[in-house]
């Protein structure tokens, strides 16, 4: 089994955008590939995995899950920094700063939520599993 594609919900798709624009970039990731006008963001992660987000299709307001972590390897300490501080330049929160994570090794790793309060991870150095 392979991972097809992973959605996240917003309320506010412009922040969504500016947030995600600004993170992913910092780990050198291309910039949304949605069409115009299109009701959902689309960026196109290592090994074409689509990385979404969009509002809820219920038309309902979209939540953030309580225990989960969505995280991305980066390409360098700096990296990860560079990560943190653009996704508090654009709306998020500070889940913890960069530096070393006892929890993971020592690995370098920041974490934050996005501006919908999805909790968001970047490491670099850091495997799971295998």
């Amino acid at each position: 089994m392979s991972l097809l594609s992973l959605r996240l919900g917003t309320n506010d798709l412009d922040k969504a955008r500016a947030f995600y624009d600004a993170t992913f970039g910092a780990l050198g990731i291309g910039p949304n590939t949605a069409p115009a006008g299109y009701g959902i963001i689309i960026y196109k992660l290592s090994g074409g995995i689509p990385f979404m987000v969009g509002k809820a299709l219920d038309g309902k307001p979209a939540t953030h899950a309580n225990g989960g972590t969505i995280g991305f390897i980066a390409p360098s300490e700096e990296a990860v920094t560079a990560w943190h501080a653009a996704g508090l330049a654009n709306g998020g929160s500070c889940e913890g700063p960069p530096g070393p994570r006892p929890q993971a090794g020592n690995k370098f790793g920041a974490y934050m939520r996005d501006p919908d309060g999805n909790k968001l991870c970047a490491y670099y150095g850091l495997r799971i599993g295998g």
